[in-house]
């Protein structure tokens, strides 16, 4: 049983060793990608660059809350499905991450 359980982790340690990091830039009051597409377990880094604070918020999914100019926020990528979201300051500023 123990052999089992060690193959079992064994065979776990690929997929976190897959596990992406991928960046949307917040500038010229606009997200850069417009649209990310993940796999589970991936990060998304939002950077700020604009001189505003923005948010990145989506209903139910996540929300950084206010990302200062020159600041960041990271969210990992969990449920699959695409997910829209918005700056709650700037409403025109949307994008969406799409999960695999």
């Amino acid at each position: 049983m123990r052999a089992r359980t060690l193959v079992l982790g064994l065979l776990a340690l690929p997929c976190a060793a897959l596990a992406a990091t991928h960046e949307v830039t917040i500038e010229g009051m606009k997200f850069q990608p417009a649209v990310v597409t993940v796999h589970q377990g991936d990060k998304v880094v939002w950077r700020n660059k604009d001189m505003v604070p923005h948010t990145v918020t989506a209903a139910r999914r996540f929300d950084s809350r206010e990302i200062a100019a020159g600041g960041s926020w990271t969210w990992t990528a969990r449920g699959r499905g695409r997910h829209d979201y918005v700056c709650t300051y700037h409403p025109g500023m949307t994008g969406a991450v799409v999960v695999q």
